[in-house]
């Protein structure tokens, strides 16, 4: 059985990769573990370099916290030229691959709302009225009428950094 360590305790980021590492291992064949891991940027990162660099060093302290893994995945969230996206990074001992996840554009009135302190998740819960909707469906589940929602975009972009390590292809 594979141990995952998911760099995070954000209820749709773990089950995005859950739903990601079950679909590509099967049934029962990884325990995930959520773990508390600082990704020392700051709270709302700000374009692609910033947001990777938080998600790099998700991975980073939580190989310190479980460095026993088989695999370590970090999903970190950003803002970058008008939109919210991720990048998701995967490691295990003895690869890396990333991907970043779709992007969705933002209303000016929720960019303007923004700020490193102030997060998206909660201008969008004030907008929203939904307490804590950066842990759940997030803006994407809003914007796009429940059509999507963070966890299966985050799905999508799990699934599209996980390939390299279960297709041999990619090792030639």
């Amino acid at each position: 059985m594979y141990q995952v360590v998911c760099a995070t305790t954000n209820p749709a980021k773990i089950q995005s990769v859950l739903l990601a590492f079950t679909h590509i291992y099967g049934d029962g064949a990884c325990q995930i573990e959520s773990v508390v891991v600082d990704s020392n940027v700051p709270e709302q990162p700000f374009g692609s370099s910033e947001t990777k660099l938080g998600a790099q060093n998700r991975i980073d302290n939580a190989r310190k916290l479980k460095p026993e893994a088989d695999f370590w995945v970090a999903i970190e969230a950003g803002i970058d030229e008008g939109s919210t996206f991720s990048w998701v990074i995967i490691e295990s001992t003895t690869q890396h691959d990333e991907s970043r996840s779709a992007s969705l554009p933002l209303p000016g009135i929720m960019l303007k709302n923004v700020s490193a302190e102030n997060t998206l998740g909660m201008v969008m819960s004030e907008y929203s009225g939904i307490d804590k909707v950066g842990r759940k469906e997030g803006a994407i589940g809003i914007f796009t009428a429940g059509t999507l929602t963070r966890s299966t975009v985050y799905y999508q972009a799990v699934i599209l950094a996980l390939s390299p390590f279960h297709n041999d292809i990619y090792l030639r």
